[in-house]
């Protein structure tokens, strides 16, 4: 199966939407066909077998809108808000005067005598018909698109504003020819200040609506915006700077001070320190040397450095995050539903209810002017355009919002469900703890100090790959201790090591090698066995055949860890950890972290069966981890979360990403779950209010029980403001607190 989008031009309302959606996935060989209508976009999955992009085009266009399969134009076109505000500036040109004219009499201000409706009534028409006619070419889009999706069978806003205005201006067009026979009663009968109106003010709520949707997708620009134009390469020994897209896989790159990386890649030469706050929003540089991995748009702060391209074009960090920043954007959230099917039967509906409530003013008062103004009043006010726009905004708003923290969020149904989570499942290694060991303890024998003890394990384990003799070497290097290099060097797996380093015979491993070499250690042995039911690996060191203490090495838990349980107890969520390791250790470091669920010597293969279990026991989980084996958990779980610093396959398998290693970063995922969630919901309870409030007013309910009628005008007003509020509520989502 093939993903491709499209961009979509010529929709304005969730209907439309709707019927693109339903003109794509009539195509053969479509499986998935989904519209974002706050990115404009349509995304598909397709049979390449079957269909190809072009045949999904000519479906689109079928339905009367167009798709445009090529970034290039999308982007060199003129921005949708420079139109918009252009066909406004114009429209306001005309619609002004328009209204002074029309108005001027009902606001106690008199005219010149040749534009006074009771003196020159055929000067007072023409010259609105004029004024009008100058408003209704700039909004000529609204006729053209409008009559198009109607001929179709698929109705929507368009249509709606171009049915309503339409039949305002032809009746005028008709007073104004009775007028001109000289019935010059038909001069209360102009509506061309209402047509003229309700396109200004619709274009004014398009207008305000596009903006705020140009800042609910701000996350994206600033991703694009942040990888340089060009890179120095070096190519025949020699220093050339060329388009950053064309840097190879392999290539060496000179990066200054104040420059950004284009490409990820690996330090060759030089050392620097890195910003990374773009993909991590963790302001404190990283420091940088040789084989260090860099990240392409990263700032180099402080070194000139050479490196290696290790990926580019598609393949940098960069580029993934920007796409799967995008692909959460366009995609949808399951609480969308609902608004979708309402849309899709939406304009149909009320275009009868249009005709049926002006048919019966009409039979039962005799009245054609009442009757109209409920045909054009309900025709306008009855915009399914904020149920459509409710929950893509919102979550575009709150995917780019965690984006700027280093959270992504791959799907707007993941950002739903997250908010749903009964369990939180840890993995231990690497996501709790550092998954790197270190040194805890250092027990030396009486006759030993500390120093002394670490020296010789240090002298014996620098040859050896182990980690817990890389923690033991880090740890003596950090602190300043002397080591000797060994002379000769025996890794014993299983055991340990042997060396003899400044003249000595040093032995340094577990229990066993101890016992093998006849080494007497009753003296460590109580130290030992604490040690060891802390769950920390316990090293022992002899020298020149007697035991000199012993060192404890553990994977430590990360700083922020019992923080962030925490914080997700408090929030009604059960945190249980995961982990291969004996029950004693998983134990000790469960206690650490404030957890109180253990589920301890798990396979690899079978953290997933766990994930299941707890699934089928009616809880919604999610599961957070790093390393490769967590991939088959992750994907089993509802909300699948890797630390950023983990593998691409992790990565690959989750459903939201945290760049940095902060556990915290859990915590706000959910913070920004629910506050999304709960966004979307106002902003269907509102839209869906505004409905079932507004229809039954401008069909004139209220007037039957003696109430004011709902001027067309007021109703434009109140249609636009509708669309324009739900994405002004969504933009709040910019400011929440997530810390």
């Amino acid at each position: 199966m093939t993903d491709k989008s499209f961009a979509i031009e010529g929709m304005n309302c969730a209907s439309c939407a709707a019927h693109v959606e339903k003109a794509a996935a009539k195509v053969d060989g479509i499986s998935f066909a989904s519209v974002n209508l706050a990115t404009e976009r349509l995304t598909v999955k397709f049979d390449d077998k079957r269909t190809s992009p072009g045949q999904i085009i000519d479906a689109v266009t079928r339905a009367g809108y167009r798709a445009v399969d090529d970034e290039k134009e999308r982007r060199t076109r003129r921005s949708e808000t420079e139109k918009l505000k252009y066909r406004l500036i114009w429209s306001l040109i005309f619609t002004i005067p328009l209204l002074a004219v029309a108005m001027a009499a009902m606001a106690g201000v008199r005219l010149p005598a040749f534009t006074d409706p009771g003196t020159s009534p055929m000067v007072f028409a023409l010259l609105q018909l004029v004024l009008a006619t100058g408003v209704i070419v700039t909004g000529r889009h609204f006729y053209t698109a409008g009559t198009k999706t109607l001929l179709k069978g698929n109705p929507g806003m368009d249509t709606l504003v171009a049915m309503g205005t339409a039949a305002a201006f032809t009746y005028s067009l008709y007073a104004t020819i009775r007028i001109a026979g000289g019935d010059s009663h038909f001069v209360h009968n102009l509506y061309y200040e209402s047509a003229a109106t309700i396109i200004t003010l619709i274009l004014t709520g398009r207008y305000l609506e596009s903006r705020s949707r140009s800042k609910a997708g701000s996350a994206i620009r600033e991703l694009l915006s942040l990888s340089p134009p060009l890179a120095t390469v070096i190519r025949d020994g020699k220093e050339k700077r060329v388009p950053a897209a064309k840097v190879a896989e392999g290539d060496l790159l000179i990066v200054r001070p104040g420059e950004r990386f284009p490409v990820d890649g690996i330090i060759t030469e030089g050392v620097t320190s890195a910003d990374e706050s773009m993909l991590t929003g963790e302001s404190t540089p990283v420091d940088k040397s040789t084989g260090s991995e860099v990240t392409g748009a990263s700032i180099n702060i402080n070194g000139s450095v050479t490196y290696r391209a290790t990926r580019v074009g598609s393949a940098t960090t960069l580029a993934q995050i920007i796409k799967m920043v995008e692909e959460a954007q366009g995609s949808k959230a399951p609480i969308a539903r609902l608004a979708d099917r309402i849309s899709g039967i939406f304009v149909p509906v009320v275009i009868l209810l249009a005709l049926l409530s002006a048919s019966g003013w009409l039979i039962g008062t005799g009245d054609f002017r009442l009757a109209f103004t409920v045909l054009i009043s309900v025709l306008i006010i009855a915009c399914p355009c904020a149920l459509g726009l409710a929950t893509p905004v919102a979550v575009m708003v709150g995917t780019g919002r965690g984006a700027r923290n280093g959270i992504f969020i791959k799907s707007g149904a993941a950002l739903e469900t997250a908010r749903k989570a009964d369990v939180v499942v840890l993995d231990k290694t690497g996501t709790i703890t550092t998954g790197k060991h270190a040194v805890t303890d250092i027990v030396p024998a009486a006759d030993y100090d500390r120093e002394e003890l670490l020296a010789l394990a240090a002298s014996a384990e620098q040859r050896s790959e182990h980690p817990v003799a890389g923690a033991v070497t880090e740890y003596a290097e950090e602190n300043g201790i002397t080591t000797e290099a060994p002379e000769r060097f025996t890794a014993l797996p299983g055991y340990g090591v042997e060396a003899f380093a400044g003249g000595r015979h040093i032995l340094a491993g577990n229990s066993r090698l101890m016992r093998e070499r006849k080494i007497d250690t009753v003296e460590m042995e109580a130290a030992a066995e604490s040690l060891a039911a802390a769950g920390k690996t316990v090293l022992y060191v002899a020298a020149d055949g007697k035991c000199r203490g012993v060192i404890a090495v553990a994977d430590t838990i990360r700083a922020d860890s019992e923080e962030a349980v925490r914080q997700m107890s408090m929030m009604g969520l059960e945190v249980m950890m995961i982990t291969g390791d004996s029950q004693a250790t998983a134990k000790h470091i469960a206690k650490e972290a404030g957890i109180g669920h253990v589920i301890a010597g798990v396979l690899p293969g079978d953290k997933a069966g766990e994930i299941r279990k707890l699934r089928n026991s009616g809880k919604s989980v999610i599961m957070v981890g790093d390393g490769i084996n967590d991939a088959p958990a992750l994907a089993t779980a509802d909300v699948g979360i890797a630390i950023g610093s983990g593998t691409d396959v992790a990565m690959e398998a989750a459903d939201v990403v945290l760049m940095k290693s902060d556990l915290r970063d859990v915590v706000r995922t959910l913070k920004l779950s629910r506050a999304t969630i709960k966004n979307i919901r106002q902003n269907l309870f509102w839209a869906f209010f505004y409905n079932i409030l507004g229809i039954p007013v401008a069909m004139g309910v209220l007037h039957l029980f003696g109430g004011p009628l709902l001027n067309p005008m007021i109703a434009a007003a109140a249609m636009s403001f509708s669309s324009v509020s739900v994405v002004w509520n969504a933009l709040r989502l910019r400011n929440i607190r997530l810390q």
